[in-house]
């Protein structure tokens, strides 16, 4: 059976997701900061004998990628990440310092997330969205046969990805949405970078930033 569960990490309270059916494993934004939190994941993956296969990047912000690092020595997984959000990646421990969060430099990336490129977890078929706008590289997880997104920063019950970061841009972020995910089925579970999970159908509903006078 295909589980999702979520780590909440870091001061910026976000959220790690460890992705399993079996014994295979993906992990998805490690932002594991302190030992704490590495003990936390560690012990979740002993318990339940997973073997992590890949380490997925949706995006490179500090946040997202704090535990690239330690994920790499721990479980010898090189992150991946879409080639657009690189630089990104690469000047995480320079903004780390400007706030003040010690952020050590990201191992590879071991390969790049493409849009339409396939991620297999056994059974389980994972679909690469490319979907800009909080940053130019983000990318989301859907997974069409069980209903579920990892959408990183981009959807958030009631609210979308901030766009006052370098390289976001709101109009890029809105299209993103409108195009690649309220296409979606009412039903799929998105499973957000913060924050509790939603659904498209409830944002297609209620979200104030998803009106048709704001959507473009």
């Amino acid at each position: 059976m295909l589980r999702f569960e979520v780590f909440v990490c870091n001061p910026f309270q976000e959220n790690t997701w460890l992705v399993h059916d079996g014994r295979e494993a993906l992990l998805v934004d490690p932002g594991c900061w302190n030992t704490a939190e590495e003990r936390r994941l560690e012990a979740y993956v002993t318990q339940h004998d997973l073997r992590i296969v890949r380490c997925l990047n949706t995006h490179g912000h500090i946040d997202h990628v704090l535990g690239n690092a330690w994920a790499h020595r721990r479980f010898g997984v090189l992150p991946e990440i879409h080639r657009d959000d690189l630089e990104l990646l690469r000047r995480a421990p320079a903004v780390g310092q400007l706030y003040g969060v010690p952020c050590e430099a990201s191992p590879g990336p071991g390969g790049w997330l493409e849009d339409g490129d396939t991620v297999q977890l056994n059974d389980h078929r994972f679909e690469v969205l490319h979907v800009p706008g909080h940053s130019p590289g983000h990318v989301a997880l859907y997974c069409r046969e069980a209903g579920r997104l990892v959408g990183g920063d981009v959807l958030f019950q009631g609210s979308i990805g901030r766009t006052d970061l370098p390289g976001g841009d709101m109009d890029q972020l809105l299209h993103s949405i409108r195009t690649r995910l309220l296409v979606l089925d009412d039903a799929v579970v998105v499973h957000c970078g913060h924050g509790p999970d939603t659904t498209i159908g409830a944002e297609r509903r209620s979200n104030p930033f998803l009106r048709p006078s704001v959507v473009r």
